[in-house]
């Protein structure tokens, strides 16, 4: 039988092509490789607080089938979420939270920093314009605007290729990866 997580970005238009690949790793480093990661397909969420709103009402009748929900926010809108999880936990549903620092490009741009001319890594992982600055212009340079999602999935399989790296430098992700696994046995 698969397991079944729901995967709730804030803009599922251009951050599922980065989560979905992540949350399947993870899930398959954890002894799930067939797990069924969705990215939340109905409603359209248009930011953190649509976000907030849909997983406290009707997320609940809808998606209650899923093993699990992962909320997967920029950690620049966000702030503590685990009330989120207890009251979420109160309906009987099981949801993490993980805050991506910044910004969920963030964990994309981990496994090309090389490539990132001029800025250290630390400097990318506080930058308040994250996106706009730093990676709308290396999707530019290093994407392919003819895949869905500008190649956002081709760059993320290439950080995944080194996962171990990824959860170095994206702590917040090695901290889900330990809840998950707690949450898996």
């Amino acid at each position: 039988m698969s397991f079944r997580v729901l995967v709730i970005p804030e803009d599922p238009t251009h951050n599922g092509y980065i989560l979905r690949p992540i949350v399947e790793r993870m899930l398959a480093e954890l002894g799930r490789d067939r797990t069924h990661a969705v990215v939340l397909p109905n409603p359209r969420l248009t930011g953190y607080d649509h976000a907030l709103r849909a997983i406290r009402g009707e997320l609940i009748d809808r998606y209650r089938h899923f093993d699990l929900w992962l909320f997967l926010p920029d950690a620049d809108r966000a702030a503590d979420l685990r009330w989120l999880e207890n009251e979420l936990a109160e309906r009987h549903v099981h949801l993490f939270c993980c805050l991506a620092r910044p910004e969920v490009e963030a964990w994309l741009l981990a496994g090309h920093r090389k490539k990132l001319v001029g800025i250290s890594w630390q400097e990318v992982r506080q930058h308040k314009h994250l996106k706009e600055a730093i990676f709308e212009p290396f999707l530019r340079e290093s994407g392919d605007s003819r895949r869905p999602g500008g190649g956002r999935e081709l760059l993320v399989r290439e950080t995944l290729s080194n996962y171990r790296d990824l959860l170095r430098v994206c702590p917040e992700l090695a901290d889900l990866e330990d809840r998950l696994r707690v949450f898996l046995t």
